[in-house]
């Protein structure tokens, strides 16, 4: 199937972009800043997949992964970094979506490439996942891993 096939409609490719975030079933994901404008056709795709439902950043677990929703008023990017990866597990991974070129809340890529280091996150490579919003794949270097 093609990429053009799969976004034929707009919702179809909603399930496949979920797939290509590398989830598996019985992940613990964790979502931080959900709000009215985050895609709910793209969060129950993920929850389709690992088959848990998602926990909120008050969570006692160690997670899998993080989705981090984001937007350029949403305070500090690096302090949200540092926040996120007090749950996180070691060889865990953080989604951080954010809005698009153009759309209400668009972050400069340079924010975030600029951030992530000082928060001890790689980024490793950027998915379109929905019409308004882009997924960032971070993670902590295997040099940056305490054992």
């Amino acid at each position: 199937m093609s990429a053009t096939a799969d976004h034929a409609d707009g919702k179809s490719g909603v399930p496949n972009m979920a797939s290509r975030l590398g989830l598996e079933a019985g992940w613990v994901v964790q979502e931080i800043g959900y709000d009215e404008d985050c895609d709910d056709d793209f969060r129950d795709a993920i929850r389709e997949i690992t088959g848990e439902a998602f926990v909120d950043e008050d969570t006692d677990e160690v997670v899998d992964v993080v989705l981090l929703w984001f937007r350029e008023d949403d305070g500090d990017l690096v302090d949200a970094f540092f926040d996120i990866l007090t749950d996180l597990k070691a060889g865990g991974v953080v989604w951080l979506l954010t809005p698009k070129v153009g759309r209400d809340g668009y972050v400069e890529t340079s924010d975030i490439t600029e951030a992530a280091p000082v928060a001890g996150l790689a980024t490793t490579s950027t998915l379109s996942v929905t019409d308004d919003w882009s997924a960032t794949k971070l993670v902590v270097p295997k040099s940056g891993r305490r054992g």
